[in-house]
């Protein structure tokens, strides 16, 4: 049985285009198990569907919280805290997201929980957190190999107290905890081991979508804190575009040259991904905040290499080393050995991906090095891996013979990815 035919991308001018991107994933994933937690009902403005968001909101479903969406947004009517434990394993699909969260959730259930998924979810590590969760009191156990899901929960709520989290590799440890924290017996401090939380403002982003529903969170470089009692109250709540969905148009104008405008991204927003422009402004690019959105254009000159830190922004990795193809002089992308244990492994894929177009690559623990050189058409492999996908999409704006493989893995973030880029 074959796979999908490649879908090749054609090479086009310089862009002058707007482009609308869906909802941030990030924080529709976050506000949609706070919702399912409140008391009432909640309307989240501007949720976006996708695989990840999908595979959230039926694992909440069968959790007992009612969400249905509506031409306003989707609508949750919460449980107040008491979620109801079902009788089949919750399927995270390939969401290593989904995965942590309702993990961190199933604790408050009334009866053991399996959490599971599909494909890579299942050597996705998710060990340093169960460790936490079992020094603040919970039962839970792994049941994949290498610490990896699936895991079963025993429920019946979370004691709570202090404990030591190793935050090294993810991020998604601490807001998997903190999110069902405010229904914990007592308050949840969450000390990172070393002082290290890799992808701080990821939780950052967790602490403002738990304070604006109620939530008593205190995040510091040492240690974040939740007080136990104070629940979620339902409400209203905006989503805004998603910032990693923006990256690939922001590089977009950076690869082909032109303007792209972004629209409806607050130009005061604190997203995690809009890092990236810092770093295609370092490339050449101009960047243009205006009311209707933000707007990137491409230098006339061409993009210079850089050397820089991505550690806060793992996800626009791939694209920028995409956009360092086409720079003047090399680009070292450091402090991300938290690639490797992502959708692929992406620091190996990008190596190889990147070389298959005739560039020069070379990824070490933690880093990658992108030398320019003559580029040639390929067959692009994605590793059932969505920013793959949409990355290395952004080399056929300019070199003819760009076939990406598997272009529907793109589905699990942002399902209309290839319709959008065609109207560029």
């Amino acid at each position: 049985m074959t796979g999908p035919e490649p879908l090749e991308i054609h090479p086009r001018g310089r862009l002058d285009a707007k482009l609308r991107v869906p909802g941030s994933r990030s924080e529709t994933n976050r506000a949609l198990l706070v919702a399912a937690l409140a008391e009432g009902r909640s309307l989240l403005a501007g949720a976006t569907e996708s695989d990840d968001t999908v595979a959230m909101r039926e694992g909440l479903e069968a959790l007992g919280a009612q969400i249905a969406t509506t031409p306003e947004g989707w609508e949750v009517l919460g449980v107040g805290g008491r979620l109801h434990a079902p009788a089949a394993p919750l399927n995270a699909r390939l969401s290593g997201t989904t995965t942590r969260f309702l993990t961190g959730a199933a604790c408050l259930a009334d009866g053991p929980v399996v959490v599971d998924g599909t494909g890579r979810t299942r050597e996705r590590p998710i060990r340093e957190m169960i460790d936490a969760l079992r020094a603040l009191g919970a039962q839970v156990e792994v049941l994949g190999r290498d610490g990896c899901p699936p895991v079963r929960v025993a429920g019946g709520g979370l004691p709570g107290g202090t404990a030591e989290i190793d935050a090294s590799r993810s991020s998604q440890y601490v807001t998997g905890i903190l999110l069902p924290a405010p229904y914990a017996a007592r308050d949840v401090e969450l000390r990172f081991r070393k002082g290290v939380l890799v992808s701080r403002s990821f939780v950052d982003l967790t602490e403002k979508v738990m304070r604006a529903f109620g939530a008593d969170v205190m995040l510091s470089d040492q240690a974040v804190r939740v007080r136990a009692g104070v629940p979620y109250q339902a409400r209203r709540y905006a989503i805004e575009p998603d910032a990693q969905a923006a990256v690939y148009g922001f590089v977009a104008a950076a690869i082909a040259g032109g303007r792209v405008l972004v629209e409806d991204l607050p130009a005061d927003s604190t997203q995690t991904d809009l890092g990236v422009l810092d770093v295609l402004e370092r490339m050449g690019c101009s960047v243009v905040r205006r009311a209707e959105g933000i707007e990137v254009e491409g230098p006339e000159e061409g993009l210079r290499g850089v050397d820089v830190d991505m550690n806060t922004i793992p996800d626009a990795v791939l694209a920028v080393a995409v956009a360092a193809l086409f720079a003047e002089g090399p680009t070292t992308l450091r402090n991300i050995a938290h690639l490797r244990i992502k959708e692929s492994d992406r620091l190996a894929a990008l190596e190889t991906e990147l070389r298959r177009l005739g560039a020069g690559a070379q990824a070490s623990q933690d880093a990658l090095r992108i030398e320019p050189a003559p580029l040639r058409g390929a067959d692009i492999a994605t590793y059932d891996d969505h920013r793959m996908a949409m990355s290395f999409a952004l080399a056929g704006l300019r070199v003819p013979g760009v076939r990406i493989c598997d272009p529907g893995c793109v589905a699990k973030t942002w399902p209309d990815f290839f319709e959008a880029l065609a109207r560029l």
